[in-house]
């Protein structure tokens, strides 16, 4: 398809597109002409998961590069691949200090790993923005007087490794490589803020259950 089509079915503008292919965000069209380039099904499917970072997301452009060179890497197996496209994506600050709030909030997140066993997660965790940034959410949890701790969070881990489970079951109905990456991208920047809205749902629906609606 023309640069016109590819406008015209993804919903992104022309100038939009361009903007994208110089920024490196999109690979180029098959070159076919001085001025023109044919574009295929790749590149719609492109065009959607970046519109999907930046609009959705709120990814910066460079942050977006920099998920999309992960996402194209061939070289790496899948975990890696998509786990380095998935690090790429914004977190939480890093922690100010290594106050008190800080070191017992790593040391239970740790031992959270440890008692449930997840021993890639512990062996990444020096290098896992994930890691850091739960550390920092339990830290601020600690400072607020709310004494979260391995035995606290557990539950949640466990109901979050049957959400993983799901994402990977679903990631292998897709049939290349590349789509099961992109899959687990926009998972992470789409279904997240789902998954937000089904807690607090199911916490009003608890409630209402426990206490009433008075």
């Amino acid at each position: 398809m023309r640069l016109a089509e590819l406008s015209e079915r993804s919903g992104v503008s022309t100038a939009t597109i361009k903007y994208y292919l110089r920024e490196g965000l999109l690979p180029p069209g098959r070159r076919i002409g001085a001025t023109t380039a044919d574009y295929d099904d790749t590149h719609l499917r492109r065009l959607r998961l970046v519109r999907t970072l930046i609009q959705v997301g709120g990814v910066p452009v460079a942050k977006a590069r920099e998920v999309l060179r992960h996402v194209d890497d061939e070289s790496l197996g899948r975990t890696i691949r998509a786990g380095a496209a998935l690090w790429a994506l914004p977190r939480l600050p890093e922690p100010e200090a290594e106050d008190d709030a800080v070191v017992t909030a790593r040391a239970e997140v740790d031992r959270l790993l440890e008692e449930l066993g997840w021993s890639t997660a512990r062996e990444l965790a020096p290098l896992s923005p994930d890691h850091r940034s739960l550390v920092v959410a339990v830290a601020s949890l600690i400072r607020l007087g709310y004494r979260w701790d391995a035995r606290l969070l557990a539950p949640y881990a466990r109901l979050m490794h049957q959400v993983a489970v799901h994402d990977l079951d679903n990631m292998e109905e897709y049939p290349s490589e590349a789509e099961r990456v992109e899959a687990a991208v926009a998972s992470a920047v789409l279904f997240e803020p789902v998954l937000k809205a089904m807690h607090r749902l199911a916490q009003e629906e608890e409630s209402a259950r426990r206490y009433g609606l008075s």
